[in-house]
Order: C-alpha cells, then sequence, then structure tokens
C-alpha cells in the first residue's frame, strides 16, 4: 500500500469519526434543541398573554393612567421574556447561574449610570398611581407654574400662564411642595381695599357685603365676610372673604375689584394714594 492509499484511509477513517461525533452531538441535543425551541414559541405567546392581560386589568381599575398601564404591561412582557430565554440556554447545559450574575452587574451598572434617568420613572410612576395632579389642572411649586398638558414617565409637560412651553423632569414635581389651585371645587377669595383714616369703616365694610351679596358667582355659604386686615401710616385696609367656584375664580375677583371700586368712590370712601418719595438731590 502506497502512500496515497495510506492518507486516503485516514481520511475516510477521520470522516466516519467525524460523522459518528455528530451523530451522538445530535442525539444528545436533538431534544434540547426542540425543547428550547418549544419553551421560547411558549414562552412569547405568554409574554404577549400576560401583557395584554395586565393591561386590561389595570384598565378596570379606576385612577390609572394610560401611561402607567402601558408601563407596568410592558415590564412584564420583557421579563417573562428575559426568563423564558435564560430557561432555554439551561436546556443545552449553558450555566445560568452566570448569565443571571451577568445581568445582574448589567443591571448595576444600567442604573448607576441612569441614576437621574431611574429617578424620574420613579417620581413620574408615584405621579401617575398618587395622582396629585391630572391634566387639565393648575399647578404651583417652588420651580414651576402652569397646566398640566400630559403626565410622562419621565417628565411633565405644562402650559404656563403667560402660554410658555413647560418641560419639567417628574422628580422636581415629586419632592417638593405642590399647590393644586382647581383639585377643589370651591376656593375662597380675599379682596382688600383701602380707605382713608377719616373715612368711615362700618360704610366700608357694608358696601363690600352688599357687592357680595349682588353676585350671583359668590356663594352664600360659606357667606362672606369683612374685617378691617390692616392699620397702614396712611390707610386702612378693609378685606372681604368670600367663596366661589373654582371656575368661576379669575373672572369674580377681577370684576369684583372693579365694582369695589366704583361702589367706594360712589360713597365717598377715599382710596389714599401712597405718597412719592421724591429722589435724592444729586450731591455736588
Amino acid at each position: 500500500m502506497d502512500e496515497l492509499e495510506i492518507r486516503a484511509a485516514d481520511a475516510l477513517t477521520m470522516s466516519e469519526l467525524a460523522l459518528r461525533e455528530a451523530g451522538a452531538l445530535i442525539g444528545a441535543y436533538s431534544l434540547s434543541f426542540i425543547g428550547a425551541i418549544v419553551l421560547l414559541i411558549v414562552g412569547y405567546l405568554a409574554a404577549g398573554i400576560f401583557e395584554r392581560s395586565l393591561y386590561a386589568g389595570l384598565g378596570r381599575i379606576k385612577g390609572v393612567d394610560e401611561t402607567l398601564r402601558r408601563f407596568l404591561s410592558k415590564v412584564v412582557r420583557y421579563t417573562i421574556l428575559i426568563l423564558v430565554g435564560v430557561t432555554a440556554l439551561a436546556q443545552f447545559g449553558v450555566q445560568t447561574t452566570s448569565i443571571i450574575a451577568a445581568l445582574g452587574a448589567v443591571g448595576l451598572a444600567i442604573g448607576l449610570a441612569l441614576q437621574g434617568t431611574l429617578q424620574n420613572i420613579a417620581a413620574g410612576i408615584m405621579l401617575l398611581v398618587l395622582r396629585p395632579f391630572r391634566v387639565g389642572e393648575f399647578i404651583t411649586t417652588p420651580t414651576v407654574s402652569g397646566t398640566i398638558e400630559e403626565i410622562g414617565l419621565f417628565a411633565t409637560e405644562l402650559r404656563g400662564a403667560d402660554g410658555l412651553y413647560i418641560f419639567a423632569p417628574n422628580s422636581l414635581l415629586w419632592n417638593v411642595p405642590v399647590t393644586n389651585a382647581t383639585r377643589n371645587p370651591l376656593r375662597r377669595t380675599e379682596l382688600t381695599l383701602t380707605i382713608a383714616y377719616g373715612d368711615d369703616v362700618a360704610t366700608a365694610r357694608q358696601t363690600l357685603l352688599d357687592l357680595a351679596a349682588n353676585e350671583k358667582r359668590i356663594l352664600e355659604e360659606p357667606a362672606p365676610e369683612t374685617f378691617v386686615a390692616t392699620l397702614g401710616d396712611a390707610a386702612v385696609g378693609v378685606t372681604l372673604h368670600y367663596w366661589t367656584a373654582t371656575a368661576d375664580f379669575w373672572k369674580t375677583k377681577i370684576d369684583m375689584t372693579q365694582k369695589a371700586k366704583a361702589a367706594f368712590e360712589a360713597k365717598g370712601l377715599t382710596i389714599p394714594v401712597a405718597p412719592r418719595i421724591p429722589p435724592p438731590a444729586p450731591s455736588r
């Protein structure tokens, strides 16, 4: 047997060994491969079912925002898909412990890198759950004020009193006191006018009460009340407290201020003007 025949025989032997090894591997992993495929398909379908079920279930709970429904249902979906993927890898003998540890490390790194973003997401979830304000309500905080246009997971969009667009991160709205001007149905208004010391205080108070009684938008209960609020150097401050529906607050206050000025002038009550202090003479 020459050298060429020997090499051919060796090649044939190696091919037979490779085929036997491949057959053994296919036999060993075919069931695992089929099982992993079935697991992935079932897991994918189950994730979709759980996502839709949770979305529909949250929709039946009063007060749960649409954004929160979408976010929670997506979290459940992707959590199931990750668990299914790790389980499928375990079918091939992959050590899932190291994969879980790696995912935890990656999650920790992402969390540290996106600490501010995650803080806004957490604040957005709390705002959507507790609902200190809703779309269409006017709020005031130490840093921003305006009418709520949209509440997102990362930030809230507002329209300022001057019509300007305001984009506020949720963390700035969650960690501070929030005054909601339109949440309660009723609102009290304070109207203060000044009169001279020589004017009759009783006349001023009665004039304000008569104005309140003739204004249909002012509620009878709680009843309007007047009192002397301040004693200044040159004037006496007389204040009227009255209640209106929140929707009528600004318009009523504007009208009442104008009517009160005209009524005081008609009654002969003087609204003192603060003395103007001349500027100091320039030094020579």
